[in-house]
């Protein structure tokens, strides 16, 4: 990666945490209005719009969505793998107006950002206390099947900055919930953001995010014996999901993961074994475009 490249990272990093911030204020203050005003479920979803416009016109990233009617009929437990800081852009594209997230409780403490997430109503759970956790999202339960709201929850159960298309073990916690309440688990399998954005390679590109909302499962009838099986089963299918989605669609401006280059090298070399005079010929064709589906160079 050349010296231009790092420098326009480590700006765009810069820039990044500007945009993050001042959302985060203006979540502070809509959080404050929605809650005097007896709207406090709307003050995550306004703030998400904020940030996900804000990322689109400001840094250039957006987010393209798959079956969004799928999130219409409420309430249910949405499950989303969870990569990197790119999952925020995703949550404020993706927001049901009433729903809330999970996240650590080390969060809250966080200036600003932690200030918005608690006045929003955001669940937080503490890792080194399981019967507390496990009391909150009861109670958050209750609140989602009373308010005919939605929970969002990554059951990875942390980042994976993961530069494969994979995911890690599912943590079990949304599907007992799911079980309990008798609420459906509705499936969001985000593309592979590293692509877009990747600490350990300095990648920050400009690009789209193509997330995917899978049908409602329901989970009536299902046993409390059952539920490890079928979080596997939801596992399993997004982690095919995930391989159909693929990466995000990137503007190489920055440095690539050694997985996206090797990918685009397969399908360039694929093409190239078609027909050689096809690749070389036809620069600004749009058979050109599908030997860069993860990325675009310019």
């Amino acid at each position: 990666m050349g010296g231009f490249n790092t420098i326009l990272y480590y700006n765009r990093c810069v820039l990044g945490i500007v945009v993050l911030l001042l959302c985060a204020v203006y979540g502070v203050l809509a959080s404050i209005v929605c809650t005097l005003i007896g709207k406090q479920q709307y003050s995550q979803y306004l703030t998400a719009r904020c940030y996900s416009n804000a990322m689109k016109y400001i840094m250039g990233i957006d987010v393209k969505v798959i079956g969004e009617e799928n999130l219409k009929n409420l309430p249910y437990i949405v499950v989303s793998n969870h990569q990197s800081a790119m999952d925020i852009l995703m949550l404020g594209r993706m927001f049901p107006p009433g729903c809330t997230i999970t996240a650590k409780k080390s969060l809250k403490y966080v200036p600003f950002l932690g200030w918005f997430m608690a006045l929003s109503g955001t669940l937080f759970l503490d890792r080194t206390n399981r019967e507390k956790s496990v009391g909150t999202l009861n109670t958050g339960l209750a609140k989602v099947k009373e308010n005919k709201r939605a929970l969002w929850i990554f059951p990875e159960g942390t980042r994976s900055y993961s530069i494969n298309l994979e995911m890690l073990p599912f943590k079990k916690g949304a599907f007992h919930l799911a079980q309990q309440g008798e609420l459906p688990i509705v499936p969001v399998v985000v593309s592979n953001t590293s692509s877009i954005f990747s600490p350990k390679y300095n990648v920050f590109n400009r690009g789209t995010i193509i997330v995917k909302v899978l049908k409602p499962i329901s989970t009536e009838g299902l046993k409390k014996e059952d539920v490890g099986k079928f979080s596997e089963q939801v596992r399993e299918t997004m982690v095919a999901e995930l391989k159909e989605v693929g990466y995000s669609d990137a503007f190489n401006e920055t440095n690539l993961p050694p997985s996206v280059v090797e990918l685009n090298g397969k399908i360039i070399s694929a093409v190239k074994k078609d027909d050689p005079a096809d690749v070389v010929t036809k620069e600004n064709d749009d058979d050109k475009d599908k030997t860069t589906n993860a990325t675009k160079e310019f």
